[in-house]
């Protein structure tokens, strides 16, 4: 599943696309949308925003396109009549002159008026966006050691959008890993600069994503394994998807695990369950 900076990258992307654009046409795939058509061709595209992992298009009519990517959803840009080829089914579009935009596989699409998308109800339980530098770390310990979240399981924890948005799999392992939490550990467990390390990787690491195409390792180290031929999968992250390959920081080997339902890498040195 896209997690923050996947899904605020497709933002920016199609905001470039489409926004401040006349919409020629619209389509919905879902029968109960369609009659919105009719409501949004011939009207401009104001702005298209991130929300966590969903997005919303809005429209100069007030009306805004509620989507969630989900598992499978992807959103294509492509020029008009030049669609590439997919077995995907077609879920939703904008065309305007000069670009479409198209989202596939996603069945998590809504329309719904301006100002009722504060209160759609994954927007509503967002927490804090991880995306945003207006965002604290201490404003993330504190929010970590209060009583609705300090004795939760880091594991699932993370994977809770109410606590923190935008953060998925992947994030929840690079954030743990470089603050040498073990993913069972609670905030309560950990040592104050544990929950230190702990709240400036929660910000660092999705912005450091979003800004370098989902690389959360070391720049540096990740600019140097690419020079020496190195797969991009070998050199993206810190420690998800290496397992039985070293740790960059103490070379013991990363280990995959299940928690919380979900896979989890950790390297049992740098991350030791006290």
């Amino acid at each position: 599943m896209p997690e923050g900076p996947e899904i605020r990258r497709a933002a920016d992307k199609l905001h470039r696309a489409i926004a401040g654009h006349i919409a020629t046409d619209v389509f919905f795939a879902f029968d109960h949308l369609k009659p919105y058509e009719e409501e949004l061709i011939g009207r401009t595209v104001t702005a298209v925003k991130p929300y966590g992992k969903a997005i919303v298009t809005y429209f100069d009519n007030g009306l805004g396109v509620y989507s969630h990517n989900q598992l499978y959803g992807i959103w294509v840009v492509c020029k008009p009549n030049a669609v590439p080829a997919s077995r995907r089914q077609l879920r939703f579009a904008v065309h305007n002159f000069s670009r479409w935009a198209l989202l596939y596989s996603a069945s998590d699409i809504e329309v719904l008026k301006a100002e009722a998308v504060p209160s759609h109800p994954y927007i509503a339980k967002l927490g804090p966006d991880t995306l945003d530098t207006a965002v604290t770390p201490a404003e993330v310990a504190e929010r970590a050691l209060s009583a609705p979240f300090r004795r939760r399981q880091f594991a699932t924890l993370l994977l809770d959008q109410g606590f923190l948005g935008g953060v998925g799999n992947y994030l929840r392992t690079e954030i743990l890993y470089l603050a040498r939490i073990h993913p069972s550990q609670r905030p309560a467990d950990c040592a104050p600069e544990q929950i230190a390390a702990f709240a400036e990787a929660a910000l660092a690491l999705p912005q450091q994503s979003y800004r370098h195409n989902g690389i959360t390792n070391d720049l540096a180290l990740a600019t140097h394994l690419k020079q020496t031929g190195h797969r991009r999968r070998d050199y993206r992250h810190w420690a998800f998807g290496r397992q039985g390959k070293p740790c960059y920081r103490c070379g013991e080997t990363i280990t995959k695990i299940t928690i919380g339902g979900r896979r989890c890498y950790i390297c049992p040195q740098c991350q030791p369950l006290d």
